[in-house]
């Protein structure tokens, strides 16, 4: 029993830290046993992930929490045009994300490489910022659907909204 994503995270861990090399004088990998066994590994996949989330540039983590909102995949344009409206970096970073192996990118789509990777950026926020972060992007996105007579942006931005629920617009005093 095993998951493949988490080898993989560890292994690209472990390569990021230069623990584990090619070594092409000796054409075989090399590794640093003892400062490996010294590392703390998580037991499961999620925690190992969400520690790994922690040393992304704040950028990528921010953009990462921006598109989880959206599910487990976002159009690039979507994000393009959130971008503009919230005018906070997201195309660049997601980018970031995908040389990481966080995110791939194929059919003008960013996708997550794994539901794991999802849930850990959508658990970044709180219950609370979840609610105003999504009727935030439902707003902006609201407004250029309209400005562009753009129905399946509309859809979208209702979605996002809902998402928001009557939590994001109570006022609490």
């Amino acid at each position: 029993k095993g998951s493949p994503l988490f080898v993989k995270q560890v292994m690209m861990e472990l390569y990021k830290q230069r623990l584990l090399y090619p070594s092409l004088s000796r054409r075989r990998w090399v590794w640093e046993f003892d400062k490996i066994l010294e590392m703390k590994i998580p037991e499961n996949v999620a925690t190992f992930i969400i520690n790994s989330f922690d040393r992304l540039p704040f950028e990528v983590l921010s953009a990462l929490v921006v598109m989880s909102c959206f599910g487990a995949s976002a159009n690039i344009s979507l994000m393009e045009v959130l971008e503009r409206e919230i005018n906070e970096p997201l195309i660049v970073p997601l980018d970031e994300a995908v040389a990481h192996s966080v995110l791939g990118k194929r059919n003008g789509e960013f996708y997550f490489m794994h539901d794991k990777l999802h849930e850990a950026a959508y658990s970044k926020m709180n219950p609370q910022e979840r609610c105003l972060h999504h009727n935030r992007y439902g707003l902006a996105l609201g407004f250029v659907a309209a400005r562009e007579r753009d129905d399946r942006l509309l859809l979208t931005a209702v979605s996002q909204i809902n998402h928001g629920g009557p939590q994001a617009v109570i006022d609490e005093e």
